[in-house]
């Protein structure tokens, strides 16, 4: 029997807001906006080049439910180019772009398929006479908390059968909410060929033979997705399965650690640095780069005031937005040391830390994390409502005041 190939990628948020960054140049922010169009323009130009059999996106292809117009144009764009090699592409919505949002539609070539709100089963039969099922369903509404997985059942008559879910595998990370729970046995219950993942943001192989798959999403969008992000190309076959990973990240998130223990003066400091900032610039692919300089105890008090009132980020800023493959540094951190018998000022730091933070939880994923356990607390979980974009924006201001006079009193 002949194999099948497919694309497998999930969460694409094109559009989508990065978190945690200010004071861009415009060079820069232009790149972190087209950053996830260019990410899936990558899915696609592997597509292509691989010539797979069809393309399965498992979940949130859009960032939020209005979708804009401008990331179901570039979409669609996408969509016309796998078209014009004769690939399909099976699409399922996930929280982020649920059915159920309100947005003015821009239809989608023939050669997508997009499944309804229940549970249903796409029939496709590949060029050389391969049958496959695909199964799966998109979010009629942002909360979906109850499993689907009754709602998965093989239907005979095809060579493969492939499972397509945007959901929470329970015992997992508690990062993202626990929308469409199921386990592992619940999948393994299905005797699908594979299943393709989406919601978890962290690349993960769940399981093998079948293969349970979480591509994770294209791009990082904040400072705790880092490292590589892409796609997995799959060639399935009734003996082996076989996945290639493909990375598509335009703009990697990166944390580098430089140690400051044989430097007494701030140009010895920058220029180590500089070379740091050398070793890690990609060849097709931008930077973000959060530094921390460690073991500052011999440093000159100068070269550590030149750190702390910023002189060291904006020099090893200068020049970056002219590069094609900026290194960034958006965030410096250093430990503070006493000299002298005299302590530097922890408060300034301790408050941008804050700042980011605060930043961070204006998020609705970050935000629906840090109180998720309250939510899913045998207990407390029946006290509560969900929070109105009103009340988060509230809480945060409430938060940042309380916590500066606070600062504020011991400084």
């Amino acid at each position: 029997m002949e194999n099948i190939t497919f694309i497998h990628c999930a969460d694409l948020h094109l559009d989508s807001p990065f978190v945690g960054l200010q004071y861009m140049p415009k060079e820069i922010f232009k790149r972190i906006q087209e950053s996830t169009f260019r990410a899936f323009t990558k899915v696609v130009d592997a597509a292509i080049s691989k010539q797979v059999d069809f393309v399965i996106i498992s979940g949130d292809l859009y960032d939020g439910e209005d979708r804009s117009i401008k990331a179901q144009a570039r979409l669609r764009k996408q969509m016309e180019r796998l078209q014009m090699e004769n690939i399909d592409i099976f699409v399922i919505h996930g929280n982020h772009d649920h059915l159920g949002g309100g947005w003015t539609t821009i239809e989608m070539p023939e050669n997508v398929h997009v499944f309804s709100s229940d549970v249903e089963t796409f029939e496709y039969i590949t060029n050389k006479g391969v049958k496959v099922h695909l199964y799966g369903f998109s979010y009629p509404e942002r909360h979906v908390r109850e499993s689907k997985m009754d709602q998965y059942n093989k239907t005979p008559g095809a060579d493969f059968h492939i499972g397509i879910l945007h959901g929470h595998c329970e015992g997992g990370s508690t990062y993202h909410q626990p929308y469409a729970p199921f386990s592992i046995g619940n999948l393994l219950e299905k005797e699908m060929d594979y299943w393709a993942l989406g919601h978890i943001h962290k690349r993960q192989i769940l399981h093998q033979d079948p293969y349970i798959v979480y591509p994770g999403n294209i791009q990082g969008r904040n400072s705790k997705e880092q490292s590589v992000k892409g796609c997995f190309a799959v060639t399935l076959s009734k003996h082996e399965t076989k996945l290639e990973f493909i990375e598509t990240s335009d703009i990697v998130w990166e944390s580098v650690t430089v140690s400051a223990k044989k430097y007494t003066y701030f140009h010895e400091l920058f220029l180590k640095c500089k070379e740091m900032m050398e070793n890690i610039r990609k060849q097709n692919q931008a930077v973000l780069l959060r530094l921390e300089i460690v073991d500052a105890a011999n440093l000159e008090i100068k070269a550590i005031e030149k750190i702390s009132n910023g002189e060291l980020t904006e020099s090893l800023q200068d020049g970056e937005e002219q590069e094609e493959n900026f290194v960034w540094t958006y965030d410096l951190k250093h430990d503070r040391t006493m000299k002298d018998g005299n302590f530097l000022s922890e408060y300034q730091s301790f408050k941008n830390e804050l700042d980011s933070t605060l930043a961070l939880l204006s998020d609705n994923d970050i935000f629906e994390e840090a109180v998720g356990e309250l939510y899913s607390h045998i207990k407390s979980s029946r006290y509560l409502d969900r929070f109105s974009a009103e009340e988060k924006t509230e809480l945060l201001i409430d938060a940042g005041q309380m916590l500066s006079q606070l600062l504020s009193s011991k400084s």
